[in-house]
């Protein structure tokens, strides 16, 4: 199997037509908030900085403000990265020491929102998730439509699948870390090995996810399955996946899928099979991730505070999901598009960019 990445291979969870319609024919039909993982004390060693920014990605913004406030790069904290081509705001913290010289900075599209204190460094990470509101053109008559199937993923759920940006330029990252999990890449760099092999992690947990829309495994739970409560984050072996049943329908628990590592055990019995059936597509086994740490994910996710307003030429999704997610997943589900193709506006800057939405990290 290719590990390109493309959508069309990957199962969606609802079949039929969708709305079709356009994204980002501005940065302004794009939007991202991302929501705090917990509130702030106003006080403290860190100064925070709530930023909202358009045509600059967070790498770039935080060179300028490196730049001009003279503080080092691995001492500003951000929680996650939010693309160049969209409307987002986050929140950015320096050592407290820098607050005096913030006057001095200025980037064109960047407006700082507020400024306060806390007492720790932000981390990656460290956000419940990002609330999207994203309009869709061309698409006109098409709300009803775009409501109805809104609903049914919260009652179903979204594949919880990696997007695009997370496989590079023309998704060929994986290729790449694959021979880097082979011994047969040239590149030195930890960081960029690093990467480069998490997107092999990705396209098989991708593989993996799509594999059980396929059986008609997606919300439900076999036994070997290590399902995980959504409210808490519990994680446990299911052992009678009648008994637990009733809590995947309900929305309170799902299943998860392995990003492979030496600290991660992979799954058993019958999800084992279904997992190793993921992995024999690549030809791989998880001895070949021991230089990754490894970790779950969930295989589903269920968009929050969910809403679609109409408009003349289409309408607009409102929806809030958690930290890692892609909102490209809801939206292909919704629109039944290439929904990562660029807008004819914006084609140049994407194709330097290499990403499409890089909406958390």
């Amino acid at each position: 199997m290719s590990l390109v990445f493309d959508w069309s291979a990957l199962a969606q969870v609802i079949p039929g037509d969708g709305t079709g319609g356009v994204l980002r024919q501005s940065p302004a039909d794009f939007r991202v908030e991302e929501v705090p993982a917990y509130p702030l004390s106003g006080e403290g060693d860190f100064v925070y900085l709530h930023v909202e920014k358009t045509g600059h990605t967070t790498a770039h913004l935080i060179r300028e403000l490196c730049a001009q406030v003279g503080v080092r790069d691995r001492d500003v904290g951000v929680a996650g990265l939010k693309d160049r081509h969209a409307v987002t705001t986050q929140w950015l913290s320096l050592p407290g020491k820098f607050e005096r010289h913030l006057g001095n900075f200025s980037l064109e599209g960047v407006r700082v929102l507020d400024v306060t204190r806390h007492g720790n460094k932000l981390g990656l990470g460290h956000l419940h998730g990002n609330r999207f509101v994203v309009r869709v053109r061309g698409a006109a008559g098409q709300a009803g439509r775009a409501n109805d199937l809104l609903a049914e993923l919260g009652r179903l759920g979204v594949p919880n699948y990696f997007g695009p940006q997370r496989f590079g330029l023309g998704g060929l990252n994986a290729e790449e870390g694959l021979r880097v999990l082979r011994g047969e890449s040239r590149l030195r760099d930890p960081r960029v090995r690093r990467f480069l092999t998490s997107s092999v992690q990705s396209a098989v947990f991708n593989q993996f996810v799509s594999l059980r829309l396929q059986q008609g495994l997606f919300d439900r739970v076999v036994p070997g399955d290590m399902a995980k409560k959504h409210a808490t984050g519990g994680v446990f072996l299911v052992e009678d996946a009648g008994r637990e049943s009733p809590r995947v329908q309900a929305g309170e628990i799902s299943a998860t899928g392995t990003l492979f590592g030496r600290k991660v055990k992979p799954l058993t019995l019958e999800a084992g099979e279904l997992e190793s059936e993921a992995l024999a597509a690549f030809g791989l086994s998880p001895a070949a991730f021991d230089s990754r740490k490894g970790d779950r994910r969930f295989t589903r996710i269920f968009p929050a505070s969910a809403s679609v307003e109409g408009h003349e030429d289409g309408f607009s999704l409102a929806f809030t999901l958690p930290k890692g997610s892609f909102a490209t997943s809801v939206l292909r589900e919704i629109m039944k598009t290439d929904v990562d193709s660029p807008a004819p506006a914006l084609t140049e800057d994407s194709a330097e960019e290499g990403s499409g939405w890089m909406e958390d990290e």
